[in-house]
């Protein structure tokens, strides 16, 4: 499922894990991995849209992406 993400994606290597982790805070409990960086953000977009797609099969409310957060 290809999906054109506007939420935030946060990529960083977990050594734990041994690969790059693609969290999506505004959608909850959201993310995904791969080997390289680029692995972990195409299988975020993947995802994403089973996130928004369950949760619409579900009857939940989905989030409007806010773009960059802030945390300062």
């Amino acid at each position: 499922m290809k999906t054109n993400p506007r939420y935030e994606i946060i990529i960083y290597w977990s050594e734990e894990d041994q690969a790059f982790i693609a969290e999506v805070p505004e959608l909850a409990g959201c993310a995904a991995d791969g080997e390289s960086y680029s692995e972990a953000l195409a299988n975020a977009e993947i995802v994403i849209g089973e996130w928004v797609e369950t949760a619409k099969s579900l009857g939940r409310s989905i989030p409007t992406p806010k773009g960059k957060l802030m945390l300062a």
